[in-house]
C-alpha cells in the first residue's frame, strides 16, 4: 500500500471524490421555516426549498468551500461555529462542530444556529435529518462543477439577505476566470492528469470543477473522456495516455513527495520521458468556492511556467 490516507483530504474535497446527494429524495419537498414579511428562500441541491423568517444571521456551515462563500459575502460575523478543516486564522476564535460529515449534533444545537450549510451523501443523509428533527434549518448542498460554485454565491447570497454582494461576487470571480483564459489563449495546451488519490489512482475528471479549470487555465484534461466526476483508472492507462504533466496535491491523495513517486514502477516509466510532475497547494485548489479564482491561477503557473510572476 501507498503511504497515507485520503480520508482526512476526501472530507476536505467532497466534491472531487464524486459523491452525490441522495437524488430520490422529494424533489419537490418543501421545508417552510416561517412565511413572514422579509423572508428570504433558496432551493438547496435537492430540490428543497429552504425559508427563512429574515436573512440568516447564526449560521454554521460544514463544508470549507461553502465558508470560504459565506466570508466572502461579507457574512463571516455570522458564522458561529466551525469545522476541523476550516484553516482560516479569522476564524480559528470559533468552536469546532468537529468534521463536515460527523458534527457534534449536541454541540451545534446548542450554538443555536438559524441555518446550517451541510453536504449531502449519496443514500447516507444522517447529519440533515437529526438537525430538522432538532428545528433547525439545514441547506443541503452537493458542489462539484463550477456552475454549482456560482449558485451557492447566489444563493447564500439571498439567505444572507446580500444578494447584490452576491452579483458582485459572482462578475469579479466570472471576470478573473475570464482574464486567466485569455491569458493563454493561442497557447499549446499541454495534456495534464490531475491526481485525486493513488491507491488505487483516482484522477479529476471532465465534470468536477477541478477539472473545468485545468481548461481555463490552458491545460487538457487526459481523462476528459470519462465522464464520472472522479473516476477510478489503472495505472497502465494513464501510462498509455502518457500525459505531459502529472499534478500530485501536496497533501492528501498520498504523503510521497513527487520525487519519491516518479521512482515507484510505472510512474517510473512516465518519469523517464517527458512527462513532468509537479505538487501543488491542495488547501487552495479543493474548495469549491471563490478561491476557484486562485486555483485557475495556480494551475495556470504550473501548466505554463513562463507566465508566472517571478519569485
Amino acid at each position: 500500500m501507498l503511504e497515507g490516507s485520503v480520508l482526512r483530504y476526501g472530507r476536505l474535497i467532497l466534491p472531487l471524490l464524486g459523491f452525490a446527494a441522495g437524488c430520490d429524495a422529494a424533489v419537490d419537498e418543501q421545508v417552510p421555516l416561517g412565511g413572514a414579511p422579509g423572508g428570504v428562500e433558496a432551493v438547496d441541491d435537492l430540490g428543497r426549498t429552504v425559508r427563512l423568517d429574515g436573512p440568516a444571521t447564526r449560521i454554521v456551515s460544514l463544508l470549507p468551500g461553502a465558508t470560504e462563500t459565506l466570508v466572502a459575502l461579507g457574512a463571516g460575523d455570522r458564522l458561529v461555529a466551525r469545522t476541523d478543516y476550516d484553516d482560516d486564522p479569522a476564524l480559528a476564535h470559533l468552536p469546532s462542530v468537529g468534521g463536515g460529515l460527523t458534527p457534534s449534533i449536541e454541540l451545534l444545537a446548542s450554538l443555536r444556529p438559524d441555518l446550517v450549510v451541510a453536504w449531502e451523501e449519496a443514500g447516507a443523509a444522517r447529519t440533515r435529518p437529526r438537525l430538522e428533527a432538532l428545528g433547525i434549518p439545514v441547506f443541503s448542498v452537493t458542489t462539484q462543477d463550477t456552475a454549482g460554485i456560482f449558485a451557492n454565491v447566489e444563493r447564500f447570497g439571498r439567505l444572507v439577505g446580500l444578494p447584490e454582494r452576491a452579483d458582485s461576487l459572482a462578475a469579479a470571480m466570472r471576470s478573473e476566470l475570464d482574464a486567466v483564459r485569455a491569458s493563454v489563449a493561442g497557447r499549446e495546451r499541454p495534456t495534464v492528469l490531475y491526481m485525486i488519490g493513488l491507491d488505487p489512482p483516482m484522477v479529476a475528471g471532465r465534470s468536477v470543477f477541478i477539472g473545468e479549470v485545468l481548461e481555463v487555465a490552458g491545460g487538457r484534461n487526459v481523462f476528459a473522456d470519462v465522464s464520472a466526476p472522479s473516476p477510478r483508472v489503472s495505472l497502465e492507462e494513464i501510462v498509455r495516455r502518457r500525459p505531459d504533466l502529472v499534478l500530485l496535491p501536496a497533501s492528501g491523495a498520498s504523503s510521497l513527495p513527487v520525487e519519491r513517486l516518479r521512482e515507484l514502477p510505472g510512474w517510473r516509466d512516465l518519469s523517464q520521458g517527458t512527462t513532468r510532475f509537479e505538487p501543488l497547494p491542495a488547501d487552495v485548489l479543493h474548495r469549491p468556492g471563490p478561491s476557484v479564482v486562485e486555483a485557475a491561477r495556480v494551475l495556470r503557473d504550473v501548466i505554463h511556467p513562463d507566465l508566472a510572476a517571478p519569485q
